[in-house]
C-alpha cells in the first residue's frame, strides 16, 4: 500500500459516547461508521478493538477540542489520554484534528434527522474530512 493510498479511522471522543468514522486516503473521503458508549468513564475497548480488527486501518485520527484560537479546552486531558491509550494498545500513529464546530457541522448536515442518525459518528466524519483537507 503506498503512503498515498491509507485506510483511517477517526474518533469524535465524549465522556458518554465516541463516534467513529472511516475513510481512506485515495479518494480522500469519509463516511460515519458506528458509536461506541462510554459507561462511567469505561470506554468499550472490545469495540475499538474490533473495528481496528475489521477495518486494519493505518492511521487514527481523533478530534480535540480547541477554541477559536486553537487553545485546547473543555476535555482536552482526556482525549490526549485517549489518545495515548490508542497508541499504547494499537500500535498505530494517531493524530489529533481541530474538532471545532464538527458537531454543529454534522446538526446542519443531518438536520431533523440529527438524533436518529447518529450525531457523533458524523461528527467523526466532519473531523476526517477536516484532516484530509489539511493533508491533501
Amino acid at each position: 500500500m503506498s503512503k498515498q493510498d491509507r485506510s483511517i479511522l477517526a474518533f469524535d471522543f465524549g465522556e458518554k459516547r465516541i463516534g467513529v468514522a472511516k475513510g481512506q486516503t485515495i479518494s480522500s473521503t469519509a463516511e460515519p461508521l458506528t458509536i461506541l458508549k462510554v459507561h462511567n468513564g469505561r470506554i468499550d475497548w472490545g469495540g475499538i478493538s474490533k473495528l481496528i480488527e475489521d477495518w486494519q486501518p493505518d492511521l487514527l485520527v481523533v478530534g480535540m477540542p480547541t477554541n477559536y484560537e486553537g487553545e485546547e479546552f473543555g476535555i482536552a486531558d482526556r482525549v490526549k489520554r485517549f489518545c495515548r491509550q490508542l497508541e499504547g494498545r494499537y500500535h498505530l500513529p494517531v493524530e489529533t484534528m481541530n474538532e471545532n464546530l464538527s458537531s454543529i457541522e454534522a446538526k446542519y448536515r443531518l438536520g431533523d434527522k440529527a438524533e436518529q442518525e447518529g450525531l457523533d459518528a458524523h461528527a467523526a466524519q466532519v473531523i476526517l474530512e477536516t484532516w484530509f483537507e489539511e493533508h491533501t
